[in-house]
């Protein structure tokens, strides 16, 4: 009970605070991280059980890395497998050089340069991924190359994580680092056999109910997060494998859908955990060293990104965006600094610095990052020497189609074949996955996923067909697309259906195109049928065989 009312406290803050940060126009991350601050010893001291909120923790960024590695198809490695690689290396390379010279400069030793350096490399992939996912910039070619380097910087980090944990410990580096990179190996020939060979069985098994989906998908994420845990690699990067697993499934938009209220709810723990562990010492001191190091990042590593972006030959506006990505330092760069002052590596004061840098850096790249627009419309007339002549330049990865079908079940079927006799480029959406592969197999492009799900909607460019057609039975359903599409399309034509004349009425308020009622559309037709033959049982006895005809195509 104890545990259910610290719980309870700390969201009831958070919530304010949250309250707080939507009426100054300030992002929620710093509100959470403000609510771990407080909550923590330096404070009100309200967490009794930290192990509880790291449970929490990891449970949000196992979702997180998660629904990030379900985008993470092939095809999207192939676009930005190559930049990724280069960026993030060379990033690493020159922020580390740089972070030395720098330390040495300001009279550090050595030794302690070597990892304030190694500290200011690594950027936070939690906080970027969480306000790119905000931003819904996941897609973008930017978001796609910054997720890429990030995940590089997470290799890199957790080696070196494994390499300073092994001196402390007194053991061989190069044994550890043997034995966990044959586990790996191991361990990732194993899911791309079954990525090939299982999951795509064991997901058209759950997929018939969406609950069964969605509790796999927890297990499954849960699972191989905890493998590559006890295996001495990252949660973060065990998540994330779990996800990409899964990115060539049908089913992974519906995956991802359901996921992200898992992951809102529990990243929040992570940011308040991360903010509760922030303890500085003596502020004065060390203030005029924190500014400098913080401008460095802030400033620097952007600008060391934007450098190697524009030599790879992208734009400056695809350089700008992924470059401030980087304006953070990570919570590898807490873990390593704490680590490093435990094995008597560093003092007390470079845990300080570090920790006054990341509360300077995390709060103004949170601000650059929702801010990139505007900062980008400013800077822009300068940022041309970032770019070459002939830039590469973003691909839409979102096809547009001119017809949308919503349900391909009893009326969905009668418009799909008007759809292919009009020869209009189209797409059916359905969640049964015994329609999408009965669709497959007849080669109609289709998605499997969920219509209440805005986001969803957003991924198929909903607002730019020209007409969309929604079978489904269930009313809020009609009553959200409809009114997603008026704000952003009012002259589509919209098809909607309903079970009830006040349904019907209100759909038309709503500037339905045609609402269909199917009970009053079949006694109007059979009255029509009657009036027209009249007792004549021939002429019914034809109409009902074109009947039954037509519904055993069904």
């Amino acid at each position: 009970m104890e545990i259910f009312i610290q719980i309870s406290l700390i969201l009831g803050l958070a919530t304010v605070i949250a309250v707080i940060m939507q009426k100054l126009r300030l992002p929620l991350i710093l509100g959470h991280i403000l609510t771990g601050i407080l909550v923590g010893p330096a404070f009100l001291n309200l967490i009794k059980s930290a192990e509880t909120l790291e449970i929490f923790s990891h449970l949000g960024v196992t979702a997180l890395l998660f629904i990030v590695g379900l985008s993470l198809s092939p095809r999207v490695i192939r676009e930005v497998g190559k930049v990724s690689l280069i960026t993030g290396i060379g990033q690493i390379v020159f922020t580390s050089l740089i972070g030395f010279f720098i330390s040495r400069l300001l009279g550090y030793t050595i030794e302690t340069s070597i990892f304030i350096a190694i500290a200011l490399t690594f950027s936070s992939t939690i906080i970027v991924l969480k306000l790119l996912s905000d931003r819904h910039d996941l897609g973008k070619l930017y978001g796609k190359i910054a997720i890429g380097f990030l995940l590089v910087q997470d290799v890199a980090a957790t080696i070196i994580l494994i390499f300073v944990s092994s001196i402390s410990e007194g053991m061989s580096p190069t044994d550890t680092f043997i034995t966990i990179t044959s586990k790996t190996v191991i361990i990732f020939v194993l899911l791309a056999f079954m990525s090939m060979y299982i999951l795509p069985w064991l997901t058209k098994m759950f997929a018939k109910s969406q609950e069964f989906l969605f509790l796999f998908a927890i297990g499954w994420g849960v699972g191989m997060a905890a493998v590559f845990h006890l295996i001495g690699l990252s949660i973060e990067i065990g998540a994330l494998a779990a996800g990409a697993t899964l990115a060539a499934s049908p089913y992974h938009y519906e995956i991802s859908s359901k996921m992200k209220m898992l992951r809102d709810f529990f990243i929040i723990m992570f940011f308040v955990l991360l903010g509760s562990q922030l303890t500085v010492g003596n502020i004065n001191s060390l203030m005029s060293q924190s500014l400098f190091f913080s401008a460095f990042v802030l400033i620097g590593n952007p600008l060391i990104v934007m450098i190697l972006m524009g030599l790879l030959g992208y734009t400056k506006k695809t350089s700008f965006y992924a470059g401030l990505t980087v304006a953070q330092i990570s919570e590898f760069s807490f873990i390593l600094i704490l680590l490093a002052y435990n094995s008597n590596l560093v003092t007390h004061e470079v845990v300080s610095l570090i920790t006054i840098i990341g509360i300077i850096t995390i709060t103004g790249s949170t601000l650059m990052i929702i801010y990139a627009d505007h900062i980008y419309k400013l800077l822009e007339p300068i940022l041309g020497i970032f770019e070459l002549k002939n830039p590469i330049k973003e691909k839409s990865q979102k096809p547009n189609y001119d017809a949308i079908l919503f349900g391909c079940h009893r009326v969905g079927t009668d418009f799909l074949s008007t759809l292919k006799k009009l020869k209009r480029k189209f797409l059916v959406v359905d969640f049964d996955p015994s329609v999408i592969n009965d669709l497959k197999s007849k080669r109609i492009p289709n998605r499997y996923g969920d219509a209440h799900d805005n986001e969803f909607l957003e991924e198929i460019n909903i607002d730019k067909a020209n007409t969309v057609i929604v079978t489904l039975p269930d009313f809020d359903t009609n009553l959200l697309i409809l009114n997603k599409i008026r704000k952003t399309n009012p002259n589509s034509t919209v098809i909607n259906i309903a079970h009830t004349v006040d349904q019907a009425n209100l759909l038309y308020q709503l500037g339905s195109s045609y609402v269909i009622l199917p009970h009053f559309l079949g006694g109007n037709y059979a009255a029509m049928l009657l009036e027209k033959n009249g007792e004549n049982n021939k002429k019914i006895a034809q109409e009902r065989k074109r009947h039954i005809e037509h519904l055993s195509y069904r």
